[in-house]
Order: C-alpha cells, then structure tokens, then sequence
C-alpha cells in the first residue's frame, strides 16, 4: 500500500511536539489526511495544543514501525468553521461529527516539509 492510502486509511497519527522546556511530548491520535496534509481535532488547552500554539513544529508518524511514514511539519490552527471537506473526512472516516463535539474545540493543520522516510 502507498503512502498515500495509508494516510487516507490508518486510525492513528503519532504526534511528536515540544514543550516549553524542551521536553518532548509524543501522542497517538485521530486524524485525517486532506489536501496532502494531516488534520487533527483536539482540546484547545492540552499539552500538544498548547505546545503547537508555540511552536509550530512538529513530526508525524504512523503506527507501523515496520513500515515507517515519518515527516516533520509546520503546524496551524485551523479556524471555524471548518471546510466541508473536513467535516465530511472525519465524518467518513471515524462517524464523528466535529461540528457538535463539545469536548474538542481545536483543530490543527498539519503540512509536512520534509519526509523522513
């Protein structure tokens, strides 16, 4: 399978960002793959929203460590409201319509700069 379709496929996006401090934070999370770049929705006061916000690096990964899609990207917050595309991509792909989900109020765009592997 290419690296594309597993981007548009795969459950989990590992999320490596940086704290403050420097300390690194890594975690999985949902995601969807639109446009040729990562989104991901989460709450606007977690660590790696509050470590986006700043600094806008970060890397991502796929689960597979036996075949490793890594890039490092820029990260943006994504503002309301959100594309249709968006919508419709989590929707399809999770059932979960961001629209009304009042536990997550922040969403991220995720644009790899340079592809690891």
């Amino acid at each position: 399978m290419s690296k594309r379709d597993r981007l548009k496929r795969e459950q989990n996006l590992w999320v490596a960002t940086a704290r403050p401090d420097g300390r690194p934070h890594l975690v999985p999370i949902w995601f969807v793959w639109v446009g040729e770049k990562a989104y991901i929705f989460t709450g606007a006061r977690t660590v790696k929203a509050q470590n986006m916000l700043a600094n806008p690096r970060a890397s991502i990964a796929l689960e597979s460590g036996n075949s490793p899609v890594i890039a490092e990207c820029t990260a943006k917050l994504v503002e309301r409201p959100f594309s249709e595309a968006l919508v419709k991509a989590f929707q399809e792909k999770y059932s979960w319509d961001i629209q009304t989900d009042g536990d997550h109020d922040a969403m991220f765009e995720l644009a790899p700069q340079k592809w690891v592997t």
